[in-house]
C-alpha cells in the first residue's frame, strides 16, 4: 500500500471511529502527518474529529521541526505513566470505582493499581448508542479487576454507593471546563450529590488553546442513524457526542502537570507548554 491509501485508510479509520480515544486518534493523525506532511494534510486529519484538540496541539507541535513526530508520541507514551502514577496515589484497597464510556487513560491507571496488588471493584455504564462501555467492560474482564456493567438509565444506582469517579477528556477549556463523552456531566451531578470525589485523567494536550481567545470548542454531533435506523419521520433525533462538565463538579484534573484544581491546570499548561498558544503569526 503506498503512503497515500495508507494516508487515506487512517483518515477514514479516524473519521468512523475504529480508531477511538484522544490519544490514539492522534497518534493516528501523527502517522499519517508523517506519510503525508502538508498543510493540505493537517486541515483534512484536524476535520476529521472537531472535538479533538488533543489531535490539533499533537499536529501543531509535529509542524515546529520533522523530528517532533516521534516526539510527540513519545509524549504520549511517557505523558500515560506519570498520569497512572499519580491517579493511582487515588485508588486505596477494597474501593468501588466508577467510570463511563472507554478511556483509554483511565484503564492504563487501572491496570497500573492492579500491578500494584490494589483491590477494587469498577462500576460502569453502557454508553449508548455505541456502547463503548463494553469496550471497558472487556478491558477489565482480561485485567480479571471485578467489574459491574450497568444500563445508562441506572447510573444513579450505580454511583451512589461508589468511592471515586474516574473519568477521561477529549478536551479542556480555559474556563476549566472538560469536554467528556454525553451523559458524563449526569455522572459528576449525581457524585456531587452523593459526595463522590471526580477525578478527570488527562493528558495536558487536550487543553484547547484557542478557547483562551473567544474560540467555542466545538460539540461533535452524530449520525441520527446511531440512535434508530427507521423513526417515525415526525421524530427528530439528537445525537451529541460530547457535552460540557461544569469546573465547580470536578474535583481535579490529574495530567502530567500533577493533581490540579481546573483553573490551576489551565494556568500550569500555559507555563509548560508555551508552543501551544503561537501560531504562525506568533500569536494563536
Amino acid at each position: 500500500m503506498d503512503k497515500l491509501k495508507k494516508f487515506n485508510k487512517i483518515c477514514q479509520d479516524i473519521k468512523t471511529l475504529k480508531i477511538q480515544g484522544a490519544e490514539n486518534v492522534a497518534i493516528a493523525a501523527l502517522q499519517a502527518y508523517h506519510l503525508n506532511p502538508t498543510r493540505k494534510a493537517v486541515k483534512k486529519l484536524i476535520s476529521l474529529r472537531p472535538t479533538e484538540p488533543c489531535l490539533r496541539n499533537a499536529l501543531k507541535f509535529a509542524q515546529l521541526s520533522p523530528e517532533n513526530v516521534s516526539k510527540a508520541i513519545a509524549h504520549f507514551h511517557e505523558v500515560r505513566d506519570i498520569i497512572a502514577r499519580y491517579a493511582t496515589r487515588k485508588i486505596k484497597n477494597n474501593i468501588i470505582i466508577f467510570t463511563h464510556c472507554h478511556s483509554s487513560t483511565v484503564m492504563y491507571v487501572l491496570a497500573e493499581a492492579k500491578k500494584q496488588g490494589k483491590k477494587f471493584i469498577v462500576r460502569n455504564t453502557e454508553t449508548r448508542p455505541l456502547f463503548q462501555g463494553r469496550i471497558t467492560s472487556k478491558e477489565l474482564a482480561k485485567l480479571k479487576i471485578p467489574n459491574t456493567h450497568f444500563v445508562d438509565s441506572a447510573l444513579r444506582l450505580a454511583l451512589k454507593k461508589a468511592d471515586l469517579v474516574l473519568l477521561g477528556a477529549d478536551a479542556i477549556t480555559a474556563e476549566g471546563k472538560v469536554i467528556n463523552k454525553i451523559g458524563s456531566e449526569l455522572v459528576c451531578l449525581v457524585a456531587d450529590r452523593y459526595e463522590v470525589p471526580v477525578y478527570i485523567c488527562a493528558d495536558s494536550w487536550k487543553f484547547d488553546p484557542a478557547t483562551l481567545y473567544g474560540t467555542v470548542e466545538p460539540i461533535e454531533y452524530r449520525s441520527a442513524k446511531e440512535i434508530w435506523k427507521n423513526p417515525p419521520k415526525e421524530t427528530i433525533i439528537v445525537n451529541p457526542a460530547f457535552e460540557k462538565i461544569a469546573p465547580e463538579l470536578v474535583t481535579a484534573i490529574i495530567s502530567e502537570l500533577g493533581i490540579l484544581a481546573p483553573e490551576v491546570f489551565v494556568t500550569q499548561v500555559k507555563k509548560a507548554y508555551p508552543w501551544m498558544f503561537k501560531n504562525e503569526d506568533g500569536l494563536y
